[in-house]
């Protein structure tokens, strides 16, 4: 046997021995009110450890064999034509959003002062790379069962200028893709669904991100799956990848792929612009570009975490009905989570929004549960509006906003969510659930 072939195979089982050492021991007992429940957290063994360890004996460490394979494997599992890694959610938004101002999109392409219509409510960087291009977010009002966009409010965001809607699957419910899928296709509008808290999710039996023109996902540790820091962009659309993959790589009007060259046997026998006759193409720019493309570091982790998703999105699923079951009848304090009409969600966290009568404010629920050693979150920023970032821009101006965002304004002051990520087990849920309601009891509930 080659002695590297050799090496390379008695390292991977040291390193199988290594995670049975370091991570694969049994776990600590669960201890109530001393064990700390986070909202979330990494699930893997072996094999992610194996991966990455094999992909750093490569030493290829940019994007390579393994980026190529978690490219295609996502690809199948979503049924799209195309997926891109890059190196965060937040990147695959940005990815996504810049695509649509392509001037190879024609006149179908987003311009400064060009409108998208958006709800505040929810992570920033949705919102982030519309405000930083020069287009104008218009925001409309949540529901506030499902924190999704009331979809009844879209005809009214409508004007002249609207070029395109942006929107998330809030923590994994999907929004109601068929109204605004209907609403872009009546008015010739781009549609990104922002799938970075729903991979898994279905809508009417189709997963989401492949309903509209571009899907993204962020795959950080939090996340359905990671690769660590992470995340792609999928579509089916070839001009809208054709874009992507000249963004993502500097702007570079060549296709080949990293360490490849002349992909399409012209390199030196071009014209590009007004540049010499036979210039490199692989320096000749399209677009003014970025550099957003993942590591195959990552990559490894992410091919092994794909074969896990399917049990991943189970055990969401399963931990989503033990906490509705465990707190249904608190109903009268507070809105618990309803999986939108057709849907199916691969739920990222459990909402709960208290009931406007409520003798107890939000802050005071959070505080005793974070006493209790259980992680909470609020709906990321709430209604971003009233963020800092926003203290600059001008109604109007820089933003629209249809109507009043009423329903914003009451998740982001009376909404909190717990997790129930695959790595919780029964103990964990049951746990959260005695507090919750030993929390109402106290507060003169039947808790």
């Amino acid at each position: 046997m080659d002695e590297t072939l050799k090496l390379r195979e008695e390292i991977q089982e040291k390193t199988r021995r290594y995670f049975e050492c370091a991570f694969g021991q049994d776990a600590a007992p669960f201890k109530p009110g001393e064990t700390r429940i986070n909202y979330a957290g990494r699930v893997f063994d072996e094999d992610e450890l194996v991966a990455l360890v094999d992909s750093a004996l490569e030493f290829w460490l940019t994007h390579g064999r393994y980026a190529v394979q978690f490219e295609k494997a996502l690809s199948d599992y979503l049924g799209t034509r195309w997926s891109l890694l890059v190196n965060s959610g937040s990147s695959a938004n940005l990815l996504a959003f810049m695509a649509l101002t392509s001037p190879l999109l024609g006149d179908r392409r987003i311009k400064r002062g060009d409108e998208v219509i958006t709800v505040a409510a929810g992570f920033p960087t949705t919102i982030s790379p519309i405000v930083q291009f020069g287009a104008v977010p218009v925001f409309i009002d949540i529901e506030v069962e499902t924190a999704n966009v009331r979809v009844n409010d879209l005809d009214q965001a409508l004007s002249p200028k609207t070029k395109a809607v942006m929107l998330a699957h809030t923590l994994g419910n999907p929004f109601d893709l068929r109204a605004v899928k209907d609403f872009c296709d009546r008015n010739g509008l781009w549609l990104i669904e922002d799938n970075c808290d729903a991979l898994g999710s279905l809508y009417d039996g189709r997963l989401t991100g492949t309903w509209g023109d571009i899907g993204t996902s962020s795959f950080y540790p939090a996340h359905h799956i990671t690769t660590g820091e992470g995340g792609a962009v999928y579509t089916d659309n070839p001009d809208l990848k054709k874009i992507m993959l000249s963004l993502r790589d500097w702007g570079r009007d060549c296709c080949c792929g990293s360490g490849v060259d002349n992909t399409c046997g012209r390199r030196f026998s071009g014209q590009h612009g007004t540049l010499p006759y036979g210039y490199d193409h692989k320096y000749v720019y399209s677009h003014f570009g970025f550099n957003l493309k993942a590591t195959d570091l990552q990559a490894s982790i992410g091919c092994a975490q794909l074969s896990k998703l399917p049990g991943f999105i189970e055990k969401r699923r399963a931990n989503f009905k033990i906490l509705f079951a465990g707190l249904r009848d608190l109903d009268p304090f507070f809105i618990l989570p309803v999986a939108t009409k057709e849907s199916d969600p691969s739920w990222f966290g459990f909402l709960m929004t208290l009931r406007e009568d409520c003798q107890f404010s939000r802050n005071d629920i959070v505080l005793f549960l974070e006493k209790h050693r259980i992680q909470t979150r609020n709906l990321f920023g709430g209604n971003m509006v009233r963020q800092p970032a926003f203290s600059d821009l001008s109604e109007g101006r820089d933003y629209r906003v249809v109507e009043k965002l009423t329903n914003t304004d009451r998740v982001m002051n009376d909404s909190f969510w717990i997790g129930l990520y695959p790595g919780m087990g029964r103990e964990s849920l049951d746990y959260m659930i005695r507090v919750i309601r030993d929390f109402v009891h106290r507060h003169g509930g039947n808790g």
